[in-house]
């Protein structure tokens, strides 16, 4: 007999035993999965795990993880996305790779950046106005308003300027209400409130929605959310966003903030809301000149058109190297040459 041949002959009367115990069923292939798996998870821990990641669709591993902790639950976050496939709950979509340099400003309300979400998942026109620390990620808004007009966002930051304060600036597109395509500086009377309120106004650079990316990114979250969540019924968006926003900010946890809510972050501004424009007092040496109802001022019986959104308000006119810089309050409107009609706009982005 060669070598092997015993234990071939070993197995298969091992097998004929079998066969001769429980027929054709003794014989066939068996699993070779262990009866016990110590490392695999509890069963009542993967069902929390699914119960999580279904209340929440759009939060991920390290995040639902987050939430097991608060509860005395440790599992690594790389058991938890595996509870998540074996019962088939990631999509392509969720797998998204991770920003390699993030920007922010130092302190919370340096910057407030505003924007209205596209109409994905919200089904209307428009999507809820949202206000967002870039410091913090702070939601410090989140309002269906219906519309862009002016009345409607300016009546929410009245509110928010009361309850949270004031920013130091704020970061807007170029688009309606802070946004005026026909204006030739592109100021609008809602531009003109802001600073009223001395706030610093930045305008992103166009076609380069990367410039506001925390705002963006809110609002893939809050799309992920209305797309797995259901979108509410019209009688009750606002109280869903406003569950939303409180999520948001003091529930969901930041990566970029180590795993720290929002909430613990941003602290309330200390500029305070004031409903009327406070007098501006212009650098020393400045000359003073009220901007006409149509938007200009003269200079040396010359006429220099600034900005119809300015009419009726004092600028401040500062000459410097035989250049006149004109301010409205701390922003710089633009430069003039004096011997020329046409003045030069100051950068906005």
């Amino acid at each position: 007999m060669r070598k092997g041949e015993d234990g071939l002959e070993n197995d298969q009367h091992a097998g004929l035993k079998r066969y001769q115990a429980n027929g054709i069923r003794g014989v066939q292939e068996k699993s070779r999965r262990p009866r016990h798996s110590p490392g695999r998870t509890a069963t009542a821990l993967e069902e929390r795990v699914v119960e999580l990641r279904r209340e929440r669709p759009d939060w991920g591993a390290r995040k639902i993880r987050y939430l097991l902790q608060r509860e005395g639950i440790q599992l690594p976050g790389s058991t938890i996305h595996r509870i998540f496939l074996r019962y088939d709950l990631v999509r392509d979509c969720d797998r998204q790779p991770l920003a390699a340099k993030r920007f922010e400003r130092e302190q919370p309300n340096q910057l407030w950046q505003m924007d209205f979400k596209g109409p994905k998942g919200w089904n209307q026109p428009v999507g809820p106005l949202s206000v967002l620390d870039d410091h913090s990620r702070y939601a410090v808004a989140l309002e269906s308003t219906g519309s862009t007009q002016a009345r409607g966002v300016r009546a929410v930051l009245e509110r928010v300027f009361a309850e949270a304060g004031v920013p130091d600036q704020m970061l807007m597109d170029h688009g309606t209400p802070w946004f005026n395509t026909q204006g030739r500086l592109g100021w609008s009377q809602f531009t003109v409130w802001l600073m009223d309120q001395d706030i610093a106004l930045y305008f992103s650079g166009r076609q380069h929605p990367q410039t506001q990316g925390k705002v963006e990114r809110f609002h893939r979250s809050l799309t992920a959310a209305l797309l797995r969540r259901g979108t509410p019924e019209e009688p009750q968006r606002q109280t869903w966003l406003d569950a939303f926003r409180q999520e948001y900010n003091c529930v969901r946890p930041h990566e970029a903030l180590h795993m720290r809510t929002p909430h613990q972050v941003w602290q309330k501004s200390l500029r305070p809301y004031r409903e009327q424009s406070t007098a501006w007092q212009y650098a020393s040496g400045s000359e003073i000149k009220e901007v006409d109802s149509i938007g200009q001022f003269r200079i040396a019986g010359r006429r220099h058109y600034i900005s119809k959104a300015l009419a009726g308000r004092e600028v401040g006119l500062l000459e410097v190297d035989q250049r006149i810089l004109v301010f409205y309050r701390q922003t710089l409107v633009c430069e003039l040459d004096p011997l020329q009609p046409r003045s030069i706009a100051a950068a906005s982005e």
